[in-house]
């Protein structure tokens, strides 16, 4: 799924009513309309006390359309304009004079604070003050507002994106952003719902179709994209009948120091899991008996030290490498590295200690591979790319590296990213019990063997992080966030495949499922 920017949105917006013949104000009625359909839909007529707050723009017309049919339908509803400018749209004063001529009750004027109404924590507050047209601080009468819905505690709906985010920059002051329970997205999610700044005003989101042109969702191009199943299918590569283990590549995985072997384990066994046809890990000699013993099915080269990596050399041709799992930052390794990459031409897969050591010598940067993918954590990403004062810059850093060193990032979190240049793909699976160690040595793993396998080092990336998420999700029904591990997540690999084809649970089956438990 596209995520468009708040340019394109306006530009989807125009070609529409030109395309569809329609006037801008009759595209807000049918956005409007959505809107209310929801909420009818889930409320069947009940008579909570409903506070529609609108601004003074578009967004604020939106919210008038949901008032005028809440009113028609006989809800309990009460409608109030924040008047915080001089300025009115065309398509909010036409949404003004037709709530007027609806219902007796005229919306109400806010100007200040002694204007506030009186809400109780049953009631649902409608938000539709700024949407994304906010391009400027907002008034501290309107901050203390929004200050007011959240300390009512009454469930909030935000029309669009919640009233005081930006959608292409950082808020200014959280005491002027609306925290909303619930926000429907007109025809695309926001990007804001992503990044971890600006995620907390808004607990769930939903996409409404509001009827934009089919043609210009369809062409246009977005800098980013929303990674689910639909679009990870199309990445899958089925096997055939007669393939065999020399079709799906040969994983190696190097890393591994007196200690450290256990990140090596996991690494090599989600490589094998998630399907290459051979791995071998390259390892200090003091691990031998542990991935011997602790993975059958793989093979052990070792290096000449006893405690760590010292001299990388082996006598295979691996389809790719893993590079940098458990491997420490001595002196020796870092040698080590160095003339590795001097002399390589595998594609690599870069995580922990392999991104330290980069951090540390970054004319390294110039030896790697084309098309490299780096997997660092937070902390690994700042070394990385340096500091940033919020996601925003954070993302543009990011692509800045990437396309320096034509290299793909994946930026582990809630809701990791890939980027590649100027691209960004937001992946929609994984849980809070992912925040354990190991974990991002099976990610490691599971993308090494997703190119060992043939795919190609964006679309294993893309696909990798998206099986590693999912499996994490399937195991969590059974064991809950707290008890989650790496080697959870590598068991579930092969039910996050199986789950690709799986149609969605009809209602009666869930009902029968949860019968079932009791």
């Amino acid at each position: 799924m596209k995520i468009f920017s708040k340019e394109q949105i306006y530009e989807g917006d125009q070609l529409t009513a030109k395309k569809q013949n329609i006037t801008s104000t009759e595209l807000m009625e049918r956005a409007g309309i959505q809107i209310f359909n929801w909420l009818h839909v889930r409320m069947q007529g009940a008579q909570v006390p409903i506070h529609v707050f609108c601004g003074i723009g578009n967004n604020g017309g939106d919210g008038l359309v949901v008032a005028r049919h809440l009113i028609t339908h006989g809800y309990n509803v009460k409608t109030y304009v924040v008047n915080c400018s001089d300025k009115r749209t065309k398509d909010f004063l036409i949404n003004y004079d037709l709530i007027k001529q609806t219902t007796k009750k005229w919306p109400d004027m806010l100007g200040c604070e002694t204007d506030f109404p009186e809400i109780h924590k049953d009631d649902i507050i409608v938000d539709a003050v700024f949407g994304i047209g906010l391009n400027r601080p907002i008034n501290d009468w309107v901050k203390a507002l929004f200050q007011h819905f959240k300390k009512s505690q009454a469930f909030t709906l935000a029309v669009d994106v919640p009233s005081g985010v930006y959608t292409d920059k950082p808020i200014e002051d959280e005491f002027g952003v609306v925290w909303a329970n619930y926000t429907l997205s007109f025809q695309s999610p926001k990007l804001v719902f992503f990044l971890p700044e600006t995620a907390k005003f808004s607990t769930q989101w939903e996409v409404i179709d509001i009827g934009i042109d089919r043609e210009f969702l369809y062409a246009t191009e977005t800098e980013s994209e929303i990674i689910g199943k639909n679009e990870v299918l199309p990445i899958y590569k089925p096997r055939e009948k007669f393939s065999h283990k020399g079709d799906f590549g040969h994983s190696l995985i190097i890393g591994g120091s007196y200690g450290k072997m256990g990140s090596v384990l996991l690494s090599s066994r989600a490589a094998l899991l998630i399907g290459a046809g051979l791995v071998t890990s390259y390892i200090p000699k003091c691990g031998y008996q542990i991935i011997q013993s602790s993975f059958p099915e793989g093979m052990v080269i070792t290096d000449e030290s006893e405690t760590l990596i010292s001299n990388i050399k082996f006598n295979i041709e691996p389809t790719v490498i893993g590079l940098g799992v458990g491997l420490g930052t001595d002196a020796k390794t870092v040698l080590a590295l160095d003339t590795f990459l001097k002399i390589n031409k595998t594609p690599l897969v870069i995580d922990a200690d392999g991104l330290n050591i980069l951090s540390k010598k970054k004319a390294l940067l110039k030896l790697l591979p084309d098309l490299s993918v780096l997997t660092p954590h937070p902390k690994e990403l700042e070394r990385l790319i340096g500091s940033w004062k919020d996601d925003f810059e954070k993302l543009e850093k990011a692509k800045s590296f990437s396309k320096k060193h034509n290299v793909i990032i994946v930026i582990k979190g809630a809701n990791t990213i890939t980027v590649f240049n100027e691209k960004c793909y937001v992946n929609t699976t994984g849980n809070p019990g992912m925040a354990t160690a190991g974990t991002g040595d099976v990610l490691t793993g599971v993308i090494t063997g997703l190119i060992s396998q043939g795919y190609d080092a964006l679309g294993a990336t893309v696909f990798g992080v998206y099986l590693h998420g999912k499996a994490a999700d399937i195991a969590i029904e059974d064991l809950g966030y707290q008890s989650l591990t790496a080697s959870h997540i590598i068991n579930a690999l092969g039910s996050a495949y199986i789950d690709l084809f799986k149609q969605p649970e009809q209602p009666q089956e869930q009902a029968q499922k949860t019968d079932d438990k009791k």
